[in-house]
């Protein structure tokens, strides 16, 4: 490892360098970050899971760096060609793209202008110029260069012109400071193509907008980005170009007055208009681009996280109710592991002859029989007609211990048609998998949802636009961060979830199943070394992550690591306890004193003796039970409602409160203070309390708001009293440029957009 990338790294991320070097070290001898992050905090100073990855990543990223500079100087050094101003420039970049901007005067180029010009022998009438000579004919000069392969003295000046354009295009430092100028002062104009094809004028808002680069939004670039690919639209910077030629034609005629500075700054535009400013454009929109993918995987991967580390149901019998019109409903009914009890269909909808009173009969028979406490309802066709249907069976059945919860029901029909579904359910419909998903994923979102791809869930943003490798590596990274935050049960976990726990993969998680299944339930963690495929090392890694509930062994149950039971049965002696799970105790730190042990270890062990079941999970909010069902045309506005977020997105998030379609909390709704990003404020499987803004019952759209309305009228008032200010100031500014003038979009238009452009 190299000392003084570490130590950079060790700088920029504000931790010392050992934290950063034993990091590198436990990866680099096979440890895996969960177990990095849980057991080895003594270590790493108590650094978390996405810190030890973006150590790892970074670390990566300062090697190639690193390499790549040595391999671009002995490049140059080979060319005969560097300097120790040029080896200067080469170390001082901190990026890979900079790097290469300070290479592209010496690749060899065979198809440009330039290049041709050169073979040409035309670069000697190029230096010629550019040592701004003050007396002489450029005339005279050109004629010498007259041959076969130059025809004339025209030709011969402009072959060196086009050596000159390319010399300023190549330019590092001009590359560098035209992408700073664009960036903080130029505009991004998008206009309407011709013969556009958008039918439901979702791009609208970009049929003629202007807004500066700098203050464009990641979710309007992918949006941007979005149109210019499906035809709809024309995408064009607007800056300065004048200013930024002058600035070329002085980089190269250092303001002398030479006898070719018209020719020079001909040879200056030519390389701003013709080679420079494109290539600064492209990488603008390139890195504009990665900003706000990157910005959508990290929401992707946050929405994911909150979603799977949802509480779990524990100890519910549920019933999964798949919603359906012609083709019924499917129910599904599971017990507290989640083993399916029995499946039928309800057709209360379809004109199949079976009456409402019918399918009411069948499933409160369904409910009563197996003790059903909740029904989860899927929330796609025919949801809300479903959940009327469920709160009339639990109001004129009395049946005062019986909810539902409205669940997403996203990728269910997507687990249904996989393999591991038809080997559990082989005689069993793909509709009626489904059902039998969606109560799972009530009772154990984790254990449910990991079965599924996480690009079908439904928590992203213009996930289809994001680069795929780049997000399923990030999506990996949150379900391995929130199964090995929760752990798993030894004997019921499935293939899926036991291939993410730290230190096994798929090959592995199949042998543990194997086994189980010949020798019955494991009895301690040491049965895991019995397995095949699984030796040592991997038992270091996972066992802790692996839990077993009335085994022979009671720390077992805890997320102890074995390698510390010695520990943990120790200090149990030296404070008299005699069991897990006494909150109350008191811990005597004299005795403790005795023990070999580091602080973070001890306060782990501590922590697992007096909840040795404690889930990860049980923090955050659980699902929102209801009884009773939620009609747009009872709704008004000021109507305070609890509902639960199911999506967070850029503008805003999306909010379940009882109707067909999710609501939407604007992000200027949701704070008295300015919010830079709604996952500020909430996140995906929060219950929040919400109050209704608009109500547009032709369209079955509801605005909501995180304030009170009166709350959210004085935000509008502070907010026109700050604009009147600000345009105030403005208008008494002297005005250099007049700009065109924004067309002007309501708040409401704006939201239908939005809305439209999602598929809300």
């Amino acid at each position: 490892m190299n000392e003084a990338i570490m130590q950079s790294l060790a700088e920029k991320l504000k931790v010392r360098p050992e934290q950063v070097q034993n990091t590198l070290a436990m990866l680099e001898e096979g440890s895996t970050v969960p177990f990095i992050a849980r057991y080895r905090k003594e270590k790493t100073g108590g650094l978390d899971e996405e810190q030890i990855l973006t150590i790892s990543k970074e670390y990566e990223y300062e090697v190639k760096l690193k390499e790549r500079k040595e391999a671009v100087l002995a490049a140059i050094e080979q060319q005969g060609k560097l300097t120790e101003e040029i080896r200067a420039s080469v170390m001082a970049c901190t990026k890979l793209s900079q790097v290469e901007d300070v290479y592209r005067p010496y690749v060899q180029k065979k198809k440009t202008r330039a290049a041709m010009a050169i073979n040409k022998g035309l670069q000697p009438l190029a230096d010629w110029m550019l040592a701004l000579p003050k007396e002489g004919s450029l005339v005279n000069e050109a004629v010498k260069y007259v041959n076969d392969d130059v025809k004339n003295v025209q030709e011969a000046i402009q072959g060196a012109m086009d050596i000159i354009a390319e010399v300023v295009s190549d330019s590092a430092q001009l590359r560098w400071n035209f992408k700073d100028f664009i960036a903080d002062t130029g505009v991004l104009h998008t206009t309407l193509k011709k013969n556009a094809v958008d039918e439901n004028k979702v791009y609208e808002m970009y049929y003629d907008r202007s807004e500066k680069v700098r203050d464009l939004k990641d979710h309007r670039i992918m949006a941007i980005d979005r149109a210019e690919k499906e035809k709809v639209i024309n995408v064009a910077f607007e800056y300065d170009e004048a200013k930024l030629v002058e600035e070329a034609f002085e980089s190269i005629a250092a303001k002398h007055a030479t006898v070719v500075d018209q020719e020079l700054h001909l040879a200056a535009e030519d390389g701003c208009k013709r080679l420079l400013f494109p290539s600064v454009e492209r990488e603008i929109r390139s890195e504009l681009s990665e900003r706000a993918q990157n910005q959508s995987i990290e929401i992707f991967s946050m929405n994911l996280e909150k979603l799977l580390l949802q509480p779990p149901l524990k100890g519910r019998v549920v019933l999964g109710f798949d919603p359906g019109f012609y083709n019924g409903c499917k129910l599904a009914v599971v017990d507290e592991t989640g083993k399916m009890l029995t499946v039928d269909k309800i057709y209360p909808f379809s004109r199949k002859g079976e009456d409402v009173a019918v399918s009411k009969k069948k499933l409160l028979q369904m409910i009563l029989k197996y003790k059903v406490k909740i029904i989860a309802i899927g929330n796609g066709t025919a949801s809300r007609e479903s959940e009327k249907l469920v709160a009339e069976v639990i109001k004129e059945a009395n049946l005062s211990d019986v909810s539902y919860a409205i669940v997403s029901e996203a990728g269910a029909s997507v687990w249904s048609a996989q393999e591991a579904a038809r080997e559990e359910f082989p005689d069993m419909a793909v509709e009626e998998r489904s059902a039998v998903s969606i109560a799972r994923r009530l009772l154990d979102p984790l254990a449910e949802l990991i079965k599924i791809d996480p690009k079908s869930i439904g928590v992203g943003q213009y996930q289809h636009d994001l680069p795929e490798k780049a997000l399923n590596e990030r999506l990996d990274e949150a379900i391995m961060m929130c199964v090995n935050r929760t752990g798993a049960d030894l004997n019921t976990a499935s293939i899926e979830l036991l291939t993410h726990i730290s230190g096994l993969n798929s090959g592995i998680a199949r042998e543990i199943i194997n086994y189980r299944n010949a020798n019955g339930k494991f009895t301690n963690r040491q049965q895991l070394k019995k397995v095949k495929k699984l030796g040592d090392k991997t038992f270091e890694q996972c066992a802790g992550f692996l839990r077993i509930s009335d085994g022979d062994e009671p720390l077992d149950q805890t997320s102890i690591h074995p390698e510390s039971y010695a520990t943990a049965k120790e200090l149990m002696h030296l404070c008299g306890i005699q069991k897990l799970g006494q909150e109350d105790i008191t811990f005597d730190k004299e005795k403790i004193k005795t023990l070999n042990v580091d602080a973070y270890t001890l306060q782990d062990i501590e922590s697992a003796i007096r909840q040795p079941l404690r889930d990860y999970r049980d923090q955050f909010d659980g699902a929102l039970l209801r009884s009773d069902v939620v009609d747009i045309s009872n709704l008004h506005v000021g109507d305070e409602l609890n509902g639960t977020v199911r999506n967070v997105v850029d503008f805003g998030a999306f909010v379940d409160i009882g109707l067909h379609e999710d609501g939407l909390v604007h992000i200027t709704r949701m704070s008295m203070n300015k919010v830079n990003h709604p996952s500020e404020v909430v996140s995906v499987g929060d219950i929040v309390k919400v109050y209704v803004a608009e109500v547009d019952a032709e369209r079955n759209r509801v605005q909501l708001s995180l304030l009170p309305l009166e709350d959210l009228n004085k935000r509008k008032q502070l907010q026109k009293e700050s604009y009147k200010k600000q345009n105030h100031k403005k208008q008494n500014k002297p005005q250099r440029n007049e700009k065109p003038q924004k067309k002007e979009v309501s708040m409401e238009e704006a939201t239908r957009r939005l809305l439209e452009r999602f598929g809300r």
